[in-house]
């Protein structure tokens, strides 16, 4: 083999695993994607006490640490002020379990009472989510779901 076309396939090798090993580590760094995310809302009736479920698919390539759930109504304060990461470190966390190799389906519900509804504003709500991956990186969606409250 030549000298040149040695040279030159050394060299591909090198960029073509330079290339590979930045492409990995980018992927490494991705933020969560959230996906099929759905909010199921069932009023108190009579003594029978209702829920708020939600649902949520969430992919991080190096795991998910957390996912975090806070319902708010569209027509308060937390509309006028966009949430970031740290208004949702206190809100409450879905349980998660592995549906995929780096997919994970998280579970939050509540019990809504009948005193509940009464002190709730009536119409639209939304779903805020923080999704937080195993190497920091966090997802935010303030609008991952909506229901309604009657």
């Amino acid at each position: 083999m030549s000298r040149r076309i040695a040279l030159s396939v050394a060299a591909g090798v090198v960029v073509i695993g330079a290339a590979g090993a930045l492409a990995f580590a980018y992927a490494g760094e991705q933020p969560p994607e959230l996906a099929d995310s759905t909010a199921r809302y069932t009023a108190p009736d009579g003594h029978r006490d209702g829920s708020l479920t939600f649902v949520t698919d969430v992919a991080a390539s190096s795991g998910v640490k957390s996912v975090k759930v806070l319902a708010w109504p569209e027509k308060s304060a937390l509309a006028k002020q966009k949430s970031t990461a740290e208004d949702m470190a206190a809100a409450e966390s879905a349980v998660c379990k592995a549906s995929g190799e780096v997919t994970v389906r998280c579970t939050y519900t509540t019990k809504v009472t009948g005193s509940d509804v009464a002190s709730s504003p009536r119409g639209v709500w939304r779903v805020a989510v923080l999704a937080t991956a195993q190497n920091g990186t966090t997802t935010l969606d303030t609008e991952a779901a909506g229901f309604t409250v009657r």
